[in-house]
């Protein structure tokens, strides 16, 4: 019989990681880093919002250990986190789960 106190999917671990992606903002920076890295400002641009709440996001994202941030002289680049992608940028396993990542739909 299973020991039902054995914690070995690791629930907590598991729910905070899917809490720091349950923000709509956040789905769309871990889609747009699935192509390559990024800085806030680039992010910003392409999701036309403001610096300050793509920066806010990001801090969330790189806590919850989904991005890495790398320094370049005055900018910052952010790219996802090589351990959790698989599957050519597609899949992302957080260790508890695996989250599958839809291709964009093209536009008809």
């Amino acid at each position: 019989m299973t020991n039902l106190t054995d914690d070995t999917f690791q629930a907590e671990y598991c729910a905070e990681r899917l809490k720091a992606l349950s923000d709509p903002l956040r789905l769309k920076i871990v889609s747009l880093l699935r192509h390559g890295e990024l800085t806030v400002t680039d992010i910003s641009q392409f999701l036309e919002t403001e610096i300050v709440t793509v920066s806010h996001h990001l801090k969330i994202l790189k806590h919850s250990q989904f991005v890495t941030p790398r320094r370049q002289g005055r900018f910052i680049y952010y790219s996802l986190n090589k351990d959790l992608v698989q599957d050519s940028i597609e899949t992302l396993n957080l260790g508890c789960c695996k989250i599958q990542i839809a291709e964009d739909e093209k536009e008809t």
